[in-house]
């Protein structure tokens, strides 16, 4: 009778394994393989359209680079300013986004008077890659980044960094490297505070599922495959390693990535910070909800912090 109890519990057990196995598999694929993702939106704002416009007949050169511990050839564009400058925004896209997406950030830092620099991260846009890193390694490609800037511009160079929703989480993972001294300032807008935290965030607002068992089994999972440690990756303690200003943003109807996460962010950061809570923005959309607002808060953020 204890066998017989022994071997259905066992049975039991081995089809709840599978069960979370195979779901781990599924939610690898739906949230760590660039593809299209039907849950977001390719509506763009006319603001932004016009700015892809600009863009594509505005003079930028195009920059590749090897990314860091990882046999994956990468691509940037960089945008000179219309007048010599020795001041450079170096800007970090979202999740499944490009460069180009960030058009409207880069024609805005551009009539600003800074340079930028605008890569596609590792499975994003032109860049190589079967996995997103949700900033994770990309944190190093972009510290990869800086290092080309500074070779190819000059030591001179004065650079902010600025991160949009899983950018945001990007640059906030870079504030938490050893940086050259050149990188004065960051600017993260609607970043989140870990990968886990999002994926399960998700979970639940999508699928209405539990953070336990799938979760960790997914981040596991995909940190068998992609070869980065996905429950490393917390901005919460990269910012208390940062020792550069920072400007948090972030709107009041985020239900993406949620607000209450900047909270947790700003409380977490060291050093010199700012909080811009953005009232009626939803997800990636404070700077469409006020243009002008936006540009005097940020671009006036950076100056302040630059010689």
């Amino acid at each position: 009778m204890h066998k017989k109890r022994w071997w259905i519990i066992t049975g039991v057990v081995g089809v709840l394994c599978l069960g979370v196995l195979g779901a781990s598999i599924y939610f690898y694929q739906f949230a760590f393989v660039p593809s299209h993702k039907d849950f977001l939106s390719n509506k763009q704002p006319a603001i932004q359209e016009s700015a892809a416009e600009w863009l594509k007949n505005t003079y930028k050169q195009t920059w590749h680079m090897q990314a860091a511990k990882a046999d994956l050839r990468l691509v940037a564009d960089y945008v000179p300013a219309a007048n010599p400058s020795k001041k450079t925004v170096v800007i970090a896209h979202g999740y499944m986004g490009k460069k180009e997406d960030m058009a409207a950030r880069i024609q805005m830092f551009h009539d600003a008077g800074f340079n930028v620099l605008a890569p596609d991260d590792r499975g994003h846009g032109q860049s190589q890659g079967n996995y997103i890193g949700y900033g994770w390694p990309d944190r190093l490609d972009y510290r990869k980044w800086i290092d080309k800037l500074l070779a190819k511009t000059g030591a001179d160079q004065q650079i902010a960094l600025y991160g949009e929703s899983m950018g945001g989480a990007t640059v906030m993972y870079v504030s938490g490297l050893k940086l050259p001294k050149q990188v004065k300032v960051v600017v993260e807008d609607c970043g989140y505070t870990s990968i886990v935290d999002e994926l399960a965030y998700q979970a639940k607002s999508m699928y209405n599922l539990p953070k336990w068992p799938l979760v960790p089994a997914v981040a596991a999972y995909a940190s068998l495959k992609t070869g980065y440690n996905v429950f490393a990756a917390d901005a919460r303690k990269s910012l208390a390693k940062n020792t550069r200003p920072i400007l948090f943003i972030h709107g009041t109807k985020d239900t993406f990535v949620p607000t209450a996460m900047v909270d947790q962010l700003y409380k977490a950061a060291h050093g010199t910070k700012q909080l811009w809570k953005v009232k009626g923005a939803g997800h990636a959309q404070s700077y469409y909800h006020d243009p002008a607002k936006y540009q005097d808060k940020v671009v006036g953020f950076i100056n302040a912090h630059m010689q």
